[in-house]
This record gives C-alpha cells, sequence and structure tokens, in this order.
C-alpha cells in the first residue's frame, strides 16, 4: 500500500444534512420545523427554563438563607481508641498519625475525641481536644499540648 492508496474507513465518513434545498431533497420548504408557531420562524423558540408562563421552578422554590463561611476550619477527627496503636511514652502528632495511615495529611488539623480508653502514657500534640479526651489522656500519666493552626 503507498500513500497515495490511502482510502477512509467504510461509514467513516457521513455527509452534513443540508435542509431548505427545495422539495425534491427531502428536507425542504419547511425544513424540518414544522408548520408555522414560535418555533418555525428564524431565531424563534422560547428561552432554557421557560414553562409557557407558569411561575418556573426557579421562582417557586425558596431562596438559601445564611451564607458560607469560607474561614471554617474542618477538622479531621481522631478517636482515643485508635491511639491504642502507639508504644507507651510516645509522641502523638499528626505527622506520626499519618504515618501510622490515621489521618491522610499531617498538614490536616487534628481534633482528638474522648472515644474508647488509653491505658499507657502519650504525649498527644493536636489543634483540639474534647474535654473527656483531655482527662483521659492526664489520667493514663500522659501530657496534652495544643498546636497553633497553620
Amino acid at each position: 500500500m503507498k500513500l497515495h492508496e490511502l482510502r477512509p474507513a467504510e461509514g467513516s465518513k457521513k455527509k452534513r444534512k443540508r435542509v431548505g434545498r427545495g422539495i425534491a431533497a427531502g428536507q425542504g420548504k419547511t425544513a424540518g420545523r414544522g408548520t408555522k408557531g414560535q418555533r418555525a420562524r428564524s431565531g424563534g423558540g422560547v428561552r432554557p427554563y421557560f414553562e409557557g408562563g407558569q411561575l418556573p421552578l426557579v421562582r417557586r422554590l425558596p431562596h438559601k438563607r445564611g451564607f458560607t463561611n469560607i474561614f471554617k476550619v474542618h477538622y479531621t477527627p481522631v478517636n482515643l481508641d485508635r491511639l491504642a496503636s502507639f508504644e507507651a511514652g510516645a509522641v502523638v502528632s499528626p505527622a506520626t498519625l499519618a504515618k501510622a495511615g490515621i489521618i491522610k495529611s499531617p498538614k490536616e488539623p487534628v481534633v482528638i475525641l474522648g472515644r474508647g480508653e488509653l491505658d499507657r502514657p502519650l504525649t498527644v500534640k493536636a489543634h483540639r481536644f474534647s474535654q473527656s479526651a483531655k482527662e483521659k489522656i492526664v489520667a493514663a500519666g500522659g501530657r496534652v499540648e495544643v498546636l497553633p493552626l497553620r
């Protein structure tokens, strides 16, 4: 086969349907637009979401109230029972939690919550603590360090 012998595959080239080119052409006269009416005219047709004069859905539904606070801090929760994998005396920080696979990224703020029991002393560094988590960590002989945000 040579370059000048190349041919497109059968059925890969399809002619565009040219409408309004005479009655014998099949799509002549009204060109597929039906007879008369708003949609038959040039530039005709209704705007999107127009419901024929009925009160549109967009106007029937109530407005969303309030606003979204773009400065809201999203903490990653970690419960005390997840800290059981750390050895006694270990320092638990967002970096060590990420390394252990408990949280996804060491950069995200962490809040320690009090579900479960702690039976070993740990130094826990996090951005926030629940009151019950603080009490349980201190009761187990550990320390609580609050990290600053960012």
